[in-house]
């Protein structure tokens, strides 16, 4: 067997991240990992409904925030509630990119990175 199983990002403010996806995405944390030494704590987010899960990754010596190159990668979340979540991204003032032709937006976390919303019928 092979299967998916998380996606990594790593972040500045751990908390930070994890307020963001829980209320963007209705993301909860389902496990966490912290070094004994404290140089590093993970915290994977799902979404309870699949097995895949979001690996945020905190580095207790990073500072700068991370390079990430030219965006040309992302996260994609498929919804039945578009419309809402388009709504509540707007609000919140983290939708970074619309298509309207395409039928999908983007927005972007606190650190940069880019997750699409696609609708359910797509």
């Amino acid at each position: 067997m092979l299967s998916f199983d998380h996606f990594n990002f790593n972040v500045l403010d751990l908390e930070r991240s994890v307020a963001f996806y829980r209320q963007a995405l209705e993301l909860e944390p389902v496990r966490e990992k912290t070094a004994p030494d404290g140089s590093f704590r993970l915290i994977f987010l799902g979404d309870g409904e699949t097995g895949f899960q979001l690996e945020l990754t905190w580095l207790r010596d990073r500072e700068a925030p991370y390079d990430l190159g030219e965006q040309e990668y992302h996260l994609a979340f498929r919804t039945d509630r578009f419309a809402e979540l388009l709504e509540r991204h707007r609000a919140m003032g983290c939708v970074c990119f619309e298509s309207p032709d395409m039928g999908v937006y983007f927005i972007e976390d606190p650190d940069g990175y880019w997750i699409e919303l696609v609708p359910a019928e797509k």
